[in-house]
């Protein structure tokens, strides 16, 4: 965090957190990590502006490709990552390893 402060950010109604998101830069690619919008002010904007503000701190580090990984059941995401801008990529196996079946 003390790297990269604005990485970090939150969007705010008053004082109160209704958004946040995290970005990761590494130095090939920017990631949009853990978005997050409080039910109540889903659909007005916020997370677009999240994306936003996310993909204007990782291009002043130097990102040229911006990305994201949203599961394929969460059609609400997708949707928003493509009306952001976002193409949809097939050609990306996840792969992850895992301690025990319970994680």
């Amino acid at each position: 965090m003390k790297k990269n402060p604005g990485f970090f950010l939150g969007a705010y109604d008053e004082n109160r957190l209704v958004g946040t998101v995290i970005a990761s830069y590494d130095y090939r690619r920017g990631w949009i990590n853990r978005l997050a919008v409080d039910p109540k002010y889903r659909r007005e904007g916020v997370a677009q502006e999240l994306i936003a503000a996310a993909e204007e701190a990782l291009r002043k580090k130097g990102a040229r490709i911006i990305c994201a990984h949203v599961e394929d059941y969460n059609v609400a995401s997708l949707s928003l990552f493509k009306k952001c801008g976002y193409l949809e990529h097939h050609d990306v196996v996840y792969v992850s390893k895992r301690d025990t079946d319970e994680v």
